[in-house]
């Protein structure tokens, strides 16, 4: 029987501490309520990744500005596979069977647990986010595109932005979610762009120092170049930089935003607004009844294929 060759990714220390240090973070699913905040407890988000791995993210930014809230994660390798693959033979990025699969994931996420919003965490698959507000209308359930509260912020600043990107296939997707939000709201601006794929292989290696000065790094050259007035991080797995670099505004002298702060807190405002009324659905399937802010039951249903 031939040997097995060994793993070339780089050795874990400490299996246990990293196994330990994971399922605090996480946990495991469960029935009861979250403790956090009084205002969010008792309310779900359904996350709609576009990779299994970056469900850490999700996690993790969940727990700072959702305190309280149950997060249920779905999302499939195969999806970033297919779109990596689309990008690298120079088709259409993301291609339509990933925004039918995203379609599929939202609605199967709804009926199989009841949610309050869904939050579309993946910048390259923006794309499919109107696919999946037409789907879930009829369920009532708001969904949450998650760049989609930064650029609003970058836009709304005006002047010249830098689009800092790690992974070639979110470009195309960030630069065109970019130019739809100055449109919508009507303000012209400036847009530089830089990919930092050195970036993404270093966070690939577990090494997020080395990302993080990669991409410091390359907004230093954009400033060298010429003046910017707004940072955009183009992925929620560069929100990273923020841990190292918790006044980015004080360092680079302009913003420098990112998904994992201002999409969860689009997410937060629409928990705390949210005001949901019962209404009929197709579907047989019924999914608990919860109590809104003044103890009103809201039933909810999920309209399933």
């Amino acid at each position: 029987m031939p040997s097995i060759l060994p793993s070339r990714r780089p050795r874990i220390a400490d299996p246990v501490r990293l196994f330990s240090d994971y399922m605090k973070l996480t946990g495991t699913p469960s029935l009861a309520a979250e403790k956090g905040d009084a205002r969010l407890i008792g309310k779900t988000v359904g996350l709609v990744n576009g990779s299994t791995w970056v469900s850490l993210w999700g996690t993790w930014f969940g727990r700072q500005y959702l305190p309280g809230v149950k997060l249920v994660h779905c999302g499939s390798d195969a999806v970033q596979l297919r779109f990596m693959a689309a990008h690298h033979a120079g088709r259409p990025c993301p291609p339509p069977e990933n925004i039918k699969s995203f379609v599929h994931a939202s609605r199967e996420l709804v009926a199989l647990h009841r949610v309050d919003a869904i939050l579309i965490t993946c910048s390259t698959m923006n794309r499919a986010a109107g696919a999946v507000r037409r789907a879930l209308k009829p369920a009532g359930v708001p969904v949450v595109q998650i760049d989609e509260a930064m650029m609003e912020r970058a836009v709304s600043r005006g002047g010249r932005i830098l689009v800092v990107a790690t992974h070639g296939p979110t470009v195309s997707s960030t630069h065109a979610l970019l130019r739809e939000t100055a449109a919508r709201i009507g303000s012209e601006i400036q847009m530089e762009g830089a990919t930092v794929e050195s970036a993404f292989q270093s966070l690939g290696s577990g090494d997020i120092r080395r990302h993080n000065r990669a991409i410091s790094k390359a907004i230093r050259a954009a400033q060298r170049r010429g003046s910017i007035d707004t940072i955009v991080l183009a992925q929620l797995s560069m929100s990273v930089f923020a841990l190292e670099h918790p006044d980015p505004e004080c360092e680079f002298g302009v913003p420098v935003l990112t998904s994992g702060q201002c999409g969860f807190q689009r997410v937060q405002e629409l928990l705390l607004r949210e005001k949901r009324t019962s209404s009929d659905r197709t579907s047989a399937l019924t999914l608990p009844t919860r109590l809104e802010d003044g103890g009103h039951p809201v039933g909810v249903r999920a309209e399933v294929d």
